[in-house]
C-alpha cells in the first residue's frame, strides 16, 4: 500500500465523512423543528447561525477525526506500518 492509496483512504474518506456529517445535521436539524438556516446570510438571526455553524463543525470535525483514524487503522493492518504522513508527526 502507498502513498496514493493513503490519500484515497485518508483523504477522500475525511471529505465523505465531512459531507454526509453536513447532511445528517441538515436532516436533524430540520427534525428538530428548526427553520433552515443559511449561516452566512446576514440577514439571519446571529445566535442560530452561531448555534448552526458550532453543530456543524462539531459533526464534521468529529466524523472526519473518526474516518481518517479508521483508515490508518486500516493502512497499518495492510502495509505493517501507518503512512508517512502519521508516523512523522509526533503523538502529544
Amino acid at each position: 500500500m502507498g502513498t496514493a492509496a493513503w490519500k484515497l483512504l485518508g483523504t477522500g474518506g475525511a471529505i465523505l465523512a465531512g459531507v454526509l456529517a453536513t447532511k445528517v445535521v441538515n436532516l436533524v436539524w430540520a427534525k428538530t423543528g428548526h427553520d433552515e438556516i443559511n449561516p452566512k446570510n446576514p440577514d439571519a438571526p446571529l445566535a442560530k447561525a452561531l448555534a448552526y455553524a458550532a453543530v456543524t463543525g462539531l459533526a464534521v470535525g468529529a466524523a472526519r477525526t473518526f474516518t481518517e483514524r479508521k483508515a490508518a487503522q486500516y493502512y497499518r493492518s495492510s502495509a505493517g506500518h501507518l503512512p508517512k504522513e502519521i508516523k512523522d508527526q509526533p503523538v502529544s
